[in-house]
C-alpha cells in the first residue's frame, strides 16, 4: 500500500491537532503518511520530500506549522501538488501561524484550513481527490449526509428539553 496523502508537521507535538485529519482519512480508507519535518530545522529533508512527493504517488499533502509556519509555503514552493496548510496555535491563539501560512506570494498557493483545522484538511484532501475517483465521492457523499443526520438528530432532542418559557 503507497500513501496518496502526506501528512506533515513541524514537530510531533502537533500530532495531538493532526491525528483528526489522519483519523478521518483512514475512514476514507485513503494511504497516507505521517512524517515531521521542519522548514527551519531539516530545511534539506523538506526540500528532498516536496520535490519527489509526486513521483511517490503523493496526490495532496496536507501540512501543519505553528508559530512562523513556513512549512506548508516552502513545501508548495517546491512542488505543484496541492497542499492544505493548517496553522496550529503554538502561540498568540495561532494568529501568527494563520498569517504566515495564508498570506503566500502569487504563484504559491497554499489552500488554508483554521486554526488546529486538520478535520477540515482531511476532508478537503478527499474532496481534492474524489474530483476523479466516483466511489470515493460516493463515500464523501455519505459522510456529508451523516453529517446532516447528526444535526437533525440533535433538534429532535433539543425538542425534548422542557423549560417553562421555551417556545419550540
Amino acid at each position: 500500500m503507497k500513501p496518496k496523502v502526506s501528512i506533515i508537521m513541524g514537530s510531533t507535538s502537533d500530532l495531538k491537532v493532526m491525528e483528526k485529519a489522519a483519523a478521518l482519512l483512514n475512514e476514507f480508507e485513503i494511504p497516507f503518511e505521517i512524517n515531521a519535518l521542519s522548514a527551519h530545522r531539516t530545511p534539506a529533508a523538506v526540500e528532498k520530500f516536496a520535490k519527489n512527493a509526486r513521483e511517490n504517488g503523493i496526490e495532496v499533502i496536507i501540512a501543519a506549522a505553528g508559530m512562523a509556519a513556513h512549512l506548508p509555503g516552502v513545501i508548495a514552493s517546491m512542488t505543484t501538488l496541492p497542499v492544505i496548510g493548517v496553522p496550529i496555535n503554538a502561540s498568540l491563539d495561532g494568529m501568527d501561524a494563520l498569517l504566515a501560512i495564508v498570506q503566500m506570494p502569487p504563484g504559491i498557493p497554499v489552500a488554508t484550513v483554521g486554526i488546529n483545522g486538520a478535520l477540515n484538511a482531511g476532508i478537503l484532501a478527499v474532496q481534492i481527490m474524489a474530483n476523479g475517483n466516483p466511489d470515493l465521492q460516493d463515500k464523501l457523499v455519505k459522510y456529508k449526509e451523516n453529517l446532516k443526520n447528526k444535526i437533525v438528530e440533535a433538534n429532535e432532542e433539543l425538542a425534548k428539553i422542557k423549560y417553562q418559557f421555551k417556545t419550540n
